[in-house]
């Protein structure tokens, strides 16, 4: 092969690699507010699963679904908005709710039975949706998800996660908390 051509080969290899490493740093951080929301109190959103006690009535004690639209289906007192509350200010909403006209002094506990899943996708061995643990990390959802592919970037992801209502993306490293209802993509390592 001639000098000339070799040369330019190379100038072309180069300049690709470049281009990838320039895209690769593009990807913002996770903003400030990843962080915050990880120590805020939990909130509900569509796919939580909660048990509901009301002392002394069994019969609307139960589990309820939170659906998509953002409510729970609660006995005598219909749809109860529960998306983006905490589970007190949920408590004491169906407790007013409750109070008006059907319990005298309704006491209202809510435990999360299940929380919404977590998504692992790009270079993990199994990607797809996984059960949501309190205090997992990225490392620990992409273990569940079968570990890293032999190509998967292993120092940090993209995490899509909602926040205020707005879903927001930022690169995280694997050694930082996972929320109820966030999408981890694994990239691939470029060497």
């Amino acid at each position: 092969m001639p000098f000339a051509r070799r040369t330019s080969l190379m100038a072309l290899a180069l300049a690709s690699v470049a281009m990838g490493l320039t895209a690769c740093s593009t990807s913002q951080p996770a903003p400030k507010s990843f962080q915050e929301a990880t120590i805020q109190p939990y909130r509900l959103d569509s796919g939580d699963r909660l048990r509901v006690t009301v002392f002394e009535q069994p019969g609307l004690s139960n589990s309820y679904t939170v659906d998509q639209a953002g409510y729970i289906a609660f006995p005598l007192i219909g749809q109860v908005a529960a998306r983006g509350e905490t589970l007190p200010k949920l408590e004491g909403a169906i407790a007013a709710r409750l109070k008006q006209g059907y319990l005298r002094d309704p006491d209202v506990t809510i435990e999360v039975d299940r929380y919404r899943p977590v998504f692992v996708m790009g270079e993990v061995g199994r990607p797809g949706q996984y059960s949501y643990v309190p205090g997992m990390t990225i490392q620990n959802a992409v273990a569940i998800a079968g570990g890293f592919t032999p190509r998967g970037y292993q120092r940090d992801a993209d995490v899509t996660r909602r926040i205020n209502g707005q879903a927001i993306s930022g690169r995280t490293p694997v050694s930082s908390p996972v929320l109820a209802g966030d999408t981890i993509y694994v990239r691939e390592r470029l060497f």
